[in-house]
């Protein structure tokens, strides 16, 4: 009996000592992954330190060779300058963003629902057309495109401006929030739901109202923060379609950074300002975004 069981004296002291360099491996695995990691956050970050610091100070303080210094003594000028120029495109841009992440979903909601789950004859040929629109270069419109407008003007004086921009960035995003849609429909909402909502009498519309959009919070999360962001940093739309008295931020930025003798630390103090929002955003509503791509919005 006593020769069948391994006592701890009987384990040979190699064996107890074997593990030993695997652990110090190990932990220095994890030490180099951390410190590459450490590394890359401080290289994604100086941009951001120098944005910072830079707009701390005076103009008179402001050279190449005080880039990465910290400010001597620190002012708020450049701030007060940036904000006074920006505040009221920014209110523009909020305006603009958040109207195409709404109406862009929506629209995309119908079209993928009637893609995924509502067949029809032609439909793959459809939606292939849809998705050509998401390889169109903004530059090879941007001339019919301004041409449209200014017809559209003699008979709809209101369609200027922001709502310009509206409805291009709109039209834009229909065939990517189709496809974050579309997909969502087809992998993640169980075709029995929709069964049984058409066996109790439901048309295609109530039953996109009563039972697909109450489930459907994860692809409008992806498609609106999708959206937002292309709106709110595009720059060549607004060039082309708006201009300084009635244009987004972007058109506003550039504008402030123009000049033979530009201020750094406004145009610093108005960068930070300007990525804010879609910063904020990201931060708030990250964990949805990753959420509703893991759902199967975008499989």
């Amino acid at each position: 009996m006593s020769s069948s069981v391994l006592t701890e004296e009987a384990i040979p002291a190699s064996t107890v000592q074997h593990g030993a360099p695997g652990t110090r491996g190990s932990a220095g695995t994890r030490a180099v992954r951390y410190a590459l990691l450490v590394a890359f956050v401080l290289l994604v970050l100086l941009p951001l330190y120098v944005l910072l610091v830079t707009s701390f100070k005076p103009s008179a303080d402001i050279s190449a060779d005080t880039a990465w210094s910290l400010p001597h003594r620190l002012s708020v000028e450049g701030w007060g300058h940036a904000w006074q120029t920006l505040s009221p495109p920014l209110l523009r841009s909020l305006i603009l963003a958040v109207s195409v992440a709404v109406i862009s979903s929506v629209l995309g909601a119908m079209n993928g629902f009637v893609f995924a789950r509502w067949t029809f004859p032609g439909a793959q040929v459809v939606f292939t057309l849809f998705l050509f629109g998401m390889f169109i270069p903004y530059q090879a419109v941007m001339i019919p495109l301004q041409a449209m407008f200014l017809q559209m003007q003699d008979t709809a004086p209101f369609v200027d401006g922001i709502v310009k921009l509206i409805i291009a960035h709109c039209i834009y995003g229909i065939p990517i929030c189709s496809l974050i849609f579309r997909n969502y429909y087809a992998t993640a909402v169980p075709r029995e739901i929709l069964e049984a909502a058409k066996v109790d009498g439901a048309g295609m519309l109530r039953v996109l109202r009563s039972v697909v959009l109450p489930i459907s919070a994860p692809a409008f999360v992806v498609a609106m923060i999708w959206q937002f962001t292309s709106a709110w940093n595009d720059f060549l739309f607004a060039l082309f379609l708006t201009t300084r008295n009635n244009g987004p931020v972007t058109y506003a930025l550039n504008e402030l950074a123009g000049g033979q003798n530009p201020d750094y630390s406004s145009i610093m103090a108005g960068v930070l300002i300007a990525s804010l929002p879609t910063l904020l955003v990201y931060i708030l509503l990250g964990r949805y975004f990753i959420g509703g791509l893991m759902s199967g919005s975008v499989k």
